[in-house]
């Protein structure tokens, strides 16, 4: 008898432990980095399809190349790199390329690297820091279900989908979901998903991503010739040396 309630207890001290092990979103973004702090990949390049739909129901694609140092660090050629269009965004600014020049250069956090890649590398202080200025409630918490599995959602009260948020697997603490409003249009939320993951190099990818806006699938991402580790001129990620640096030759 004695050893049958020593026994519930410690299970149930186990359960409440675990039960209070992530009370917030910073919690969640602090398990998040410890989960794979040791095994996920410094660098990451893949070809990507982009998919445009439009509201009549058609389509138009184009090839994209990334590049990613983590944490921080994207490339993004659009087109044939022999074009010199394309993005950089490196630590919360975004530099445009037109014909191999900079056009513009602005403060722009891609929530997407930050949630999906630099969590999982970067000092998770930093990490929550981003997250609140960029205007996601931290101290909003709940559970909720993701294609059938159960989700952690941070920044929204339940059954709320039109406040900042974001989704994460309760069981692999992988990022599943940003919810916002979309940047060209405030009043109209944006609902990216993260999808088809797939093991890469001791950790995970997402080889796709799809972009809903009000409820309607607006654009995609399906990747391939994805490579984790590979060795990166640090060049790749300077603006002005966009012309000069092509990883994917």
């Amino acid at each position: 008898m004695r050893k049958t309630f020593v026994l519930i207890i410690a299970m149930l001290s186990f359960s409440f432990a675990h039960g209070q092990e992530i009370r917030d979103g910073q919690d969640l973004l602090r398990a998040m980095h410890d989960r794979y702090k040791n095994s996920w990949y410094q660098t990451v390049t893949f070809k990507q399809k982009s998919t445009t739909y439009k509201p009549d129901g058609s389509s138009s694609a184009e090839t994209w190349y990334e590049a990613a140092s983590i944490p921080g660090r994207l490339r993004i050629d659009i087109g044939s790199p022999a074009t010199g269009n394309g993005y950089v965004f490196f630590n919360g600014d975004l530099s445009v390329i037109k014909d191999n020049k900079v056009t513009d250069t602005r403060h722009s956090v891609n929530m997407l690297l930050v949630l999906g890649f630099d969590v999982y590398r970067q000092d998770p202080e930093i990490t929550a820091k981003i997250v609140k200025e960029e205007g996601y409630d931290l101290s909003k918490i709940h559970e909720d279900t993701w294609d059938g599995k159960p989700a952690y959602v941070v920044g929204a009260a339940k059954g709320d989908l039109r406040s900042k948020q974001f989704w994460v697997e309760k069981d692999t603490l992988l990022f599943l979901r940003d919810i916002e409003p979309a940047r060209k249009d405030a009043e109209k939320i944006e609902d990216i998903r993260f999808i088809h993951y797939q093991p890469l190099s001791g950790a995970w990818i997402a080889a796709g991503v799809e972009v809903y806006s009000e409820g309607r699938k607006t654009f995609s991402e399906d990747y391939t010739e994805i490579r984790a580790n590979v060795k990166l001129d640090p060049q790749t990620f300077d603006p002005q040396k966009f012309a000069a640096t092509h990883w994917e030759k």
